[in-house]
Parts: structure tokens; sequence; C-alpha cells
């Protein structure tokens, strides 16, 4: 077994290679494989896929493997700490807001029955559903529909270059300019859903009032005039709560044991019980209002506040170096719980505020 950059990998890297394991830095195509002759599975510890083809490996015979859902706690966690916390900086609350949950599937279906939990009046779009399902089976809407009555547009879609469901620059200057004046922007799909420089221009004039962008064009060197206009900007680490990637890398590697018709004998719930069952949360302030409340308590598993800075901080240093200074946040990345770990009496909540902890949070109230 060898461990190699997925930034600088080579075809001679996997040639006598048997199995490969990447991430979304390491484009798994004709040219990265062109040596590998032993090569009979990929695994990418992911929910996209965009950065492998498929079709490819299909052709080739090679067996393939991703982790679609094993982060979307982790992003949905991220997600709801970031709205709180600009809620909290403009004193702001979230309840009562209209929410476009823009990509229903693992992470967005997740992130919509949150918000709901918090109090907000969500819109769901998701034009593949919408088609597979029938229409007394869901809620779904028309983009322009869900963005033109949107306080605040949440992104979750995979990247598709083509077809009639393309997302690359789903959010450009039209979409945009159809958002209501003031409406936050929250990206942690992919960097190319969004047009960086529409967003950027949109930002100056006030139209979009807040971006929380973890998501970037041009990753891993993100636009530093679009970094200093979000609100929060964080280098692509929303799925990367520690309990996500244990479970993804379950995944694979049960995907890999029944390639190989092997039993299973690593289980990811016993590494994740080992690092501590519960954490326990101490009751905030209730003077404050509700986002403010919730924000503090969020703090204590998650601060956002933290990752923005050292993103920006990354950033300060010279151009040649910005490329290198992301890939080494995302590398180094302090270990971060699920939210799902944590737990509060139910004595030190307000009666009001119990169902936003327990199911927007996702903490465990304890009778």
């Amino acid at each position: 077994m060898s461990s190699v950059d997925g930034r600088a990998l080579r075809p001679a890297d996997v040639a006598a290679a048997d199995v490969l394991w990447v991430r979304s830095v390491t484009p798994v195509d004709p040219a990265l494989l062109a040596e590998a002759r032993r090569l009979q599975f990929v695994g990418s510890a992911t929910a996209g896929t965009d950065h492998v083809d498929r079709a490819f490996l299909q052709e080739r015979g090679i067996a393939f493997a991703h982790a679609p859902g094993s982060n979307a706690s982790s992003v949905a966690d991220y997600v709801i700490a970031a709205l709180l916390a600009v809620a909290a900086c403009r004193e702001e609350a979230l309840r009562g807001k209209t929410a476009a949950v823009v990509g229903c599937g693992a992470v967005g279906s997740r992130v919509a029955r949150r918000l709901e939990a918090l109090g907000l009046r969500v819109l769901r779009n998701d034009p593949p559903r919408a088609e597979r399902e029938a229409p007394a089976h869901h809620d779904f809407r028309p983009l322009a529909e869900v963005l033109a009555a949107a306080d605040l547009v949440t992104l979750h879609v995979p990247l598709e270059s083509e077809g009639p469901h393309a997302t690359h620059s789903l959010i450009g200057e039209e979409a945009l300019a159809a958002m209501p004046e003031g409406a936050w922007l929250v990206n942690t799909s992919r960097g190319a859903v969004v047009e960086g420089a529409a967003l950027e221009r949109a930002l100056e004039r006030d139209h979009v009032g807040a971006a929380v962008l973890d998501v970037w064009p041009g990753e891993p060197t993100p636009d530093p005039a679009l970094v200093r206009q979000a609100d929060v900007a964080t280098p692509h680490i929303a799925g990367y709560a520690f309990d996500g990637k244990v479970r993804g890398t379950e995944m694979l590697y049960r995907a890999l044991c029944e390639h190989l018709d092997a039993p299973p004998r690593w289980r990811a719930e016993d590494v994740l019980a080992a690092e501590g069952d519960a954490f326990h949360l101490d009751a905030p302030d209730s003077s404050p209002g509700e986002a403010a409340w919730l924000d503090a308590l969020a703090r204590q598993m998650y601060d956002v506040r933290a990752d923005d800075r050292r993103l920006r901080a990354a950033l300060e240093g010279p151009a040649e170096g910005r490329a290198a200074a992301f890939t080494a946040l995302r590398r180094d990345y302090p270990r971060r719980r699920a939210f799902s770990r944590y737990r509060i009496a139910a004595g030190a909540v307000p009666p009001a505020r119990r169902t936003a902890v327990a199911e927007g949070l996702g903490v465990d109230v304890a009778p």
C-alpha cells in the first residue's frame, strides 16, 4: 500500500496498482490510467463523482464505488452553523424566513428538514427527482419560482456539465437577478455551480445580501476578491466531520470486500464509539434572541468562524503559494464531530426551542 498526493498523482504511480482510492481532487480518466494494467477497483471517498470517468471504468471492466450520503449530516451541520453565524452577526432571526433548497438528495433533504425545524418555510427544487417521482409524492417547484420567493438559497446539486439537468453555472446573472434584493446564498456543492464573477457583482451592489461559500470556482485558488466579499468563506470542508469520513471509509471498505468476496472485519461505529459516545453541551445565556442562542450552542460543537479565519489568513500570502495553502487547510483539517454526537439536558433548553435544538441542530435533548 502506498500514499500519494492526490493532486500530483501520475500514471506511473498507478501502473502496478490493483486498487485505487481517491478524493475529489484526483481526476480519474484515461490519461491517469494509461499504464494501469492491473487495476480492478477504484473507490472515491466522496459523494460526487464528477472527477471520475465512470464510462471509461466500465469500458475497462474496472469496478467503481463511492460514498454517497456519507457526509450528508456533516454538510447539514455546516449549513446550519453558518446560517446561525450570519444571523447572529446581523442580529436577524432565521425563524419565519423562506429558504429555497436547490437539490434534494441526501444532503439537501437533510438541510430542508432541519431548516423547517428551525422555523423556516422551505421550498424545494430538484428537477431530476420531479421527473422520476409521481407528483403526489413530492412538492418540488421550478427553479425560477423558488429563487424568486426565497430569503435564502442553499445549493446541494451535483456538478453536471451537460444534459437536460446541467448544473454548471446554474446560478449566474439571470438566477441571481431573480432572487429578491438582499437574499442570502449558500454554496456547499461545487464551485462551478455558481458563476463567480456574477456573484461578485451581485454582492458589490448588495443585491445578494450575504454569501456563505465553502466551494469556489477555480479551486484550489479561489478568487481573493470573492473571498473578501463572502460573509463566511471556508476551504471546501463542509463535509469534513470526522464521523462522515469514517462512514465514507466504511462504505468503500465494504464495497471492496464485496468485490474481493472477502468478509468485512471492520466497522465504522467501533471507531466512532471509541472516540466518545456523547459530548455534553452547556446551556447558553438565555437572554439573546433565538438565533443568537442557537448560534452560541452550535459554536460549542463547531465554530465556522475559525475555519473562515484560517482561509482568509492563508490567502494573505503570496499568490504563488495560495493553492498549496488551500490544500493544506483541507489536508490538515482539525477533528470535528457530528452534531448528533452531542447531548444537552432538556432542562437547559427553553421549551419553545427544543424542536430547534433536537431537529434543527440535531442534538440529543436528554430527559
